[in-house]
Order: structure tokens, then sequence, then C-alpha cells
């Protein structure tokens, strides 16, 4: 069996070259004093919070600014952590409606109390936040509340929330501000009718018709939340597939399960407009290789069309950071910017804008500075869309394998001969295993099931482990669970499988 060794690799942050522009030395920046931090980092988000958390463990005097006034960013304040309460809410009356009474589990009505589904999210929000601000004070990093802009490359001045300005010093300075909504042209986002993903998880009613414009990961979770509770559902798209990073495979049947959950999806299309007439929203519509217009009407827009870096009054070029054309801050290996003193980590610099992806960047960055190795494989940074069945993945997709041209093979299982899946009568969905057909060392790993956001981390370690199928498919699993369909699917990889 061929298994690598993860701990014999040399620990060095790997970063595709297509992401890397500055090759200089490690510097310490300008700035001298009593007063002077160690590190400063800029934003409290995800990547940011990381960061500042890591470096005070490493000994080192640290300052995080976040100028929203509770930390988490957008992650936990108004993205991944609120869509995930308000996604297992709405499951759960989804269930009460159309599985329970087939578990012996009856009762005369259901229905959504909206306040009361809104008031859970705000509290596990409320509640994490307050967990970070913790863990500031337990590892000693010093919070500053309020905007922070560079006057030096080792000055950063901040507008505090309270109303005053305070001067930060860092001998090393980390940009972790995070990303932004993609706004589309002549669009103008209000947070009432035609809303961001912030907007969505803040509606006071549910509306009769949601239209969702973009078919990626966020689009395809609010369009669930809210089609569960009773939303009638359509979702445009440019692109001729949903999720065009997804297996192709995968991506076909996920697109079946969603249809059979009502949704719509109107693909290759372009909107043209969107104009807000009343209590209605009106938009319109052509293909996306031009044709004929038509219009659709809605009660309520959501625009996820993408995320784009947030350095806004960030001063980057009052110092010289030098960004590309989408606004990414370029950095090298060690994620230094070519202002010496000065890094950037997360969605602000290039890579996928993930939430433990920018963590990842946190800790590897701040070893660096500190005078340590940082490790991060962007190529085994496994993805999740937290719809029911969640679709998660890691590593390479079949178009990629075959684009690279290495001989492969698949070996797949489906949740339907999964006696768990079964037992539990949530066996939609299937595990999809790609491997080099010379070596058997595996490729990709694709999982559509309930729960395969939690599953995929036992191929996202086999990954950098570099193991083979073979390996999966010999280990012991548990009997019955879910996790037992990815041995199926390894065996199905190198050999047969059993129970199928």
């Amino acid at each position: 069996m061929a298994i690598g060794s993860l701990a014999r690799r040399k620990a060095s942050t790997i970063l595709s070259s297509r992401y890397l522009k500055y090759s200089f030395s490690l510097s310490r920046g300008y700035a001298s004093g009593s007063d002077e931090n160690d590190v400063v980092v800029i934003g409290g988000g995800p990547g940011g919070y990381v960061a500042a958390i890591k470096a005070a463990q490493l000994g080192l005097k640290t300052t995080c600014i976040e100028k929203r006034g509770t930390l988490g960013g957008t992650c936990l304040n108004v993205g991944c952590i609120p869509s995930k309460a308000l996604l297992h809410s709405s499951h759960m009356y989804h269930e009460a409606q159309h599985s329970f009474a087939s578990h012996g589990v009856k009762f005369s009505s259901v229905e959504v109390d909206l306040p009361a589904m809104m008031a859970q999210k705000d509290k596990a929000v409320a509640g994490l936040t307050r967990g970070i601000e913790g863990l500031f004070k337990k590892n000693k990093v010093n919070y500053v509340k309020g905007y922070g802009k560079f006057l030096s490359p080792s000055e950063v001045s901040v507008d505090t929330v309270e109303g005053g300005n305070t001067i930060v010093k860092g001998k090393n300075i980390i940009i972790a501000t995070g990303s932004d909504v993609k706004s589309l042209p002549g669009l103008t986002i209000d947070e009432k009718r035609i809303v961001s993903s912030t907007g969505a998880l803040a509606l006071t009613e549910i509306p009769k018709k949601l239209v969702v414009i973009g078919a990626g990961y966020i689009g395809l979770e609010m369009g669930s939340v809210w089609g569960r509770l009773g939303s009638e559902v359509t979702v445009v798209e440019f692109a001729s597939d949903i999720v065009p990073t997804m297996d192709g495979e995968v991506r076909k049947q996920f697109q079946r399960s969603l249809e059979k959950q009502k949704m719509k999806f109107m693909l290759k299309t372009k909107v043209v407009s969107v104009d807000t007439i009343g209590d209605s929203v009106k938009l319109t519509l052509e293909p996306a290789a031009g044709g004929e217009q038509t219009t659709l009407e809605a009660d309520v827009v959501l625009v996820s069309a993408g995320r784009v870096p947030f350095t806004s009054g960030l001063g980057l070029d009052k110092i010289g950071v030098e960004t590309d054309k989408a606004g990414r801050i370029l950095v090298n290996e060690r994620f230094a910017s070519n202002v010496p003193g000065v890094y950037a980590i997360g969605d602000v610099i290039p890579g996928p804008m993930l939430a433990h992806k920018a963590e990842e960047d946190g800790v590897a960055c701040v070893e660096f500075i500190a005078g340590k190795e940082g490790h991060v494989d962007y190529d085994l940074v496994p993805g999740v869309c937290y719809t029911h069945p969640e679709v998660a993945s890691v590593g390479k997709t079949e178009e990629q394998v075959k684009a690279l041209g290495v001989d492969y093979r698949v070996g797949k299982f489906p949740f339907l001969a999964n006696s768990r899946a079964k037992a539990i009568d949530d066996a939609e969905g299937i595990v999809k295993v790609i491997a080099e057909k010379g070596t058997d060392k595996i490729l990709g790993v694709h999982i559509m099931s309930s729960n395969a956001g939690e599953l995929i981390h036992e191929a996202v370690l086999a990954l950098n482990y570099g193991a083979s199928s073979e390996d999966i498919a010999r280990t012991c699993h548990a009997h019955p669970t879910m996790s037992e369909a990815l041995k199926e699917a390894a065996m199905a990889t190198y050999d047969k499988p059993i129970h199928m």
C-alpha cells in the first residue's frame, strides 16, 4: 500500500506559482518605540482573529483591529454561521412537514415562527462572537474596535467605533480584511427587496417568490433556506452549469436533487436589469448568448454573483502595496507584499475565498513572522455546499484529472446501498473516488449526502498523507455508519465493493 507521510515533507507553505509575485527576504518593518507591537492584524474575521491568537501564543505582542465592533468577520456575523443556523432550522421544519410521519411522529399541524428562528440564529452568533473576545483576553491579544488605515508601513490610524482616533504601531502588519459582495452593473442592493446574502439572512417575512442571481454555493444555500420555508425559488445563472467548480457528474446529480425540491433553474441566462416596482421586483432577462428578452417577477431578489476583496479605505496606494486587476494583494510564499513588513491573508489574496483557508493562511503567516515555517496546501482545501443533501469535495475533479492527461480510475458507491443511510431514511447521494491508475494514489474525493461536510475530512487527511484508495479500503470503519460508503467507494476504485 502506498502511504505517504506529511511528517516527512519539508514544512513550507505550498502556494501555486500563479498566486505569487514577490520573493524577497523577511523584513520587520520600520517602526520603533516602546508601544510598538510585534504584530498588528487589520481585520477580525476567521483569518485575522486566528492570526492574532496564534501570534500571541508564539509570544508576540499583538493587536487586532476590527471595524465591525464584533469579531468573527463576515463568516460569523453575516455569513457561514448564521446561514448554517437557518439551514438547520429550515431543514427541521421541512422534515417535520414531509418526513416525521413516516417515522411514526405525528402532530396535527406545524408552522414557522420566523422571529423565533431568527432569534435562535442571532443567539448563536452572539455567543460565538463573545467567545472570540474571551479567547483574545485569554491569549492577551489587544483588541481595537475601529476602521484602520495605513499612515505608513508600520503605522495604522484607527477611527474607533466610539468616535475617537488612535495610532497603532507594528513591526509587522497583516491585512486580513476579507471580502465583500460583488455588485452587478445597474443594480442597487437595498437589503429589502434586492438583497445580498446579508439581507437574505435577515428577512422579516417569507417571500412568496424569490429569485437568486448566481448558482454558486451561497446562492444555493440561501435559496434552500427560503425554499424549505415556502418560497418559490428560481435561480438565474449566466453560466451553463451550477457551481462550475464542482465535479461534473456529482453536479448533475446535485442539480436533479435541488429540482426535486422544487428549485427552478434558468441557466445560460443574463440579467439585463432589475427594477423595484411597489412591493415587487421585475427582472429583465435574455439568453447569455443574446436573444429575445423575457421578464420575471419576484418579491425578493438575492444577488449572489460572487465576492470581491475588501481593501477600500485601507490606504494601500499611500504605502505602495501592489494589487492585481481583481484588487487582490499580491504576496510571496511567506504572505509578504511588496512593501517590507506588510503581509496579507485570506480573501484579499488570490485563492479560494473560504473561511478555513483564511485560518490556515493566518497561522502560516504568523509562523513565518515568528521565524518558523508555515504550511498551507491550497490543492487540499475542502469545499462544502451546506444544502440537503450536502456536497463536499477535496482534491481534483474528474474534468481536471482528464485535462492533466493522467491515467486514472474512478470508484463510486451510492448511499442507497449504505445500511446507516437506509436505516435513517436519508439515502440520497453518492461517494466518488478518483485515483491515479499506476500508483492508486487518491487524486480527488467527492461526496453528496447528508453530512457530507463531516464525512469529507477522512478524505482530506488521506490526500494530505498521499494515501491510496486501497489504504482507505483496508481501514476498518465502524458499522453501521455513513462513512462506510467512502470505504466501499475506495474498494470500487482499486478492486470491487462488497455491498453493491
